[in-house]
């Protein structure tokens, strides 16, 4: 059977969720928590979604968040918005590292019942809302990707090319000239084996 989360010694993949938001709900004492999952890409991206949540539920008590970027999963923030700390924004994060996904931000958006939660009701709350918006996103598996570059004259076109096509990485760009330039991407544990094959190309 495959497993659901990858290998942590694997490299060059991670899993991420598609653009389609994920949401989910949870109510406690006539408090609500309306939870979303994007998937994200930069902390500039972050900014403009959790903005965008403060517009639209500007009468919520709370907007807190928490997010995971970059394959190596080293870029994160949990944020708890007035909420006692570590209460709302550890719990979020908790549910994206619990799936082991990146390149995630999950919004939970308060609004306040007139009834405290306490420490432990909110780290409940925020935690399921989180959890059930991630449910309800589509989890997928993607690939770390390297880029290689190799500058070559043009009468090596054909051998250049045949690389290409056996080992199949994404053509990024190229430029045809007396000297050409092409800039490939491919999946890092194959980056050595492509660079390798292309630098030969020169002493054959």
């Amino acid at each position: 059977m495959t497993p659901l989360f990858f290998n942590m010694q694997s490299n060059d993949e991670y899993q991420t969720i598609t653009a389609k938001t994920g949401e989910g709900y949870y109510t406690e004492k006539r408090s609500k928590f309306l939870a979303f999952a994007h998937h994200v890409e930069s902390a500039d991206e972050v900014k403009e979604i959790i903005d965008e949540y403060r517009r639209r539920y500007y009468d919520a008590r709370h907007v807190c968040y928490a997010y995971m970027l970059g394959p190596d999963r080293k870029e994160f923030r949990a944020n708890d918005d007035g909420e006692p700390s570590s209460t709302a924004g550890k719990p979020i994060l908790g549910q994206i590292n619990s799936l082991l996904l990146t390149d995630v931000l999950v919004v939970v958006v308060r609004y306040y019942g007139g009834v405290n939660l306490g420490t432990g009701g909110l780290i409940v709350a925020y935690r399921t809302a989180a959890a059930d918006a991630l449910a309800h996103s589509e989890v997928v598996t993607r690939q770390v990707e390297e880029l290689v570059t190799y500058e070559y004259p043009y009468v090596m076109m054909n051998d250049v090319m045949r690389i290409v096509k056996e080992m199949a990485p994404r053509v990024v760009s190229q430029q045809f000239d007396n000297t050409c330039s092409i800039t490939l991407a491919i999946r890092r544990s194959a980056a050595d084996q492509l660079r390798n094959r292309l630098n030969n190309l020169s002493f054959a």
